[in-house]
């Protein structure tokens, strides 16, 4: 019951940071490019490729931490399926460029974060 309070409450923060973040970052665009979605989830990439590699030297001291960041947190923060709506928009909006440029971006800069975090979690 532990772990899932731990998942559950990590969950909350990552969620209602998404959310803070998103909205804030939306107050400042004024574009059709959903720019808070992106740099939520390519900062979150970044997070997670950290976090796991991070924690790994602790071994099972971190499980609770882990849990709490990587499962938790980063799971809330993160959102593919607002990713994947707000690209539906795109299309239905005919804004075939802007959904090129979002869904490829979010990728590739998804998997560049993730390794720039793995790598500083090696270094540190």
């Amino acid at each position: 019951m532990r772990i899932l309070f731990i998942i559950f409450f990590g969950g909350g923060l990552g969620s209602l940071l998404r959310y803070l973040v998103n909205r804030w970052v939306t107050g400042l665009a004024t574009t059709v490019f959903p720019y808070g979605t992106f740099l939520v989830n390519i900062t979150g990439c970044f997070l997670i490729g950290f976090l796991v590699f991070f924690t790994e030297r602790f071994g099972s001291n971190a499980l609770n931490w882990r849990l709490f960041l990587v499962t938790g947190f980063c799971g809330g923060y993160t959102t593919f399926s607002s990713f994947s709506f707000e690209n539906i928009q795109l299309m239905t909006n005919h804004h075939i460029f802007t959904l090129l440029l979002y869904t490829l971006g979010s990728i590739a800069l998804g998997f560049a974060a993730t390794y720039m975090g793995i790598v500083l979690a090696r270094n540190i």
